[in-house]
């Protein structure tokens, strides 16, 4: 059966490493979270555009190191002796750059996580140089950690991310819709998502399924000459 790919989709979407479609542009960071055990200072930095594939990579971590998941902006001060008594995740940091109490309490979940001699998995969408942080003691803890990135994807990656997309909503595309998207979309995740969301909505207007000539009524209504 071949692999797709899982990525920061509705509930639906799959989660597990056998959804996880391996690329090039993904390689490095899948043995980084599969190899979670020897990373450097117990921590992981992990990055990269809006729906590559971190929130997956996330949960595929938590499976293998029972960890809890958390979103930067949901931490609390009273949570954090909880969070610290084993390996935790925590989910776009970059979203509390301008709350100096949230950095605080990261800080402190930081410093008290690897104490205990748990695993700490960090994530954003650019490098920790470009977070924002203002706290120096946590910026200089985060910059000290190893980072992996997820890069853009290829025509393959993103095919399989079209795919994955559409099985999500329990479709299965013909074999002439992706290619044509692969024309027609930018190189980037979070356009691949924008446009299926687009026909999805589209198809549920017009009451029509999901095909390549729905794509082209959507995707090419806006330009001269169509």
């Amino acid at each position: 059966m071949a692999k797709q790919l899982g990525l920061d989709l509705p509930s639906r979407a799959a989660l597990g490493r056998d959804a996880f479609f391996v690329a090039p542009s993904n390689a490095m960071a899948l043995a980084m979270i599969e190899g979670w055990q020897n990373w450097a200072g117990g921590k992981l930095v992990l990055s990269g555009p809006a729906g590559a594939g971190k929130t997956h990579l996330s949960h595929v971590w938590a499976e293998m190191a029972g960890a809890q998941i958390v979103a930067a902006t949901d931490i609390t001060a009273d949570a954090v002796p909880d969070l610290a008594t084993g390996n935790v995740a925590v989910e776009d940091v970059p979203l509390i750059a301008q709350n100096s109490a949230a950095q605080t309490t990261l800080f402190h979940l930081h410093n008290l996580a690897l104490a205990e001699g748990h695993s700490l998995l960090l994530t954003g969408e650019l490098p920790v140089q470009h977070w924002g942080l203002t706290l120096p003691d946590l910026v200089s803890r985060l910059r000290a950690a190893t980072c992996v990135t997820l890069d853009p994807p290829d025509d393959a990656l993103l095919a399989a991310l079209l795919v994955k997309l559409l099985a999500d909503r329990q479709l299965t595309p013909k074999p002439d819709l992706i290619p044509y998207l692969l024309t027609r979309i930018d190189r980037s995740f979070a356009n691949a998502i924008t446009v299926i969301e687009t026909l999805d909505a589209a198809s549920l207007a017009l009451k029509r399924p999901i095909t390549r000539a729905l794509a082209v009524q959507v995707l090419d209504k806006d330009t001269p000459g169509t």
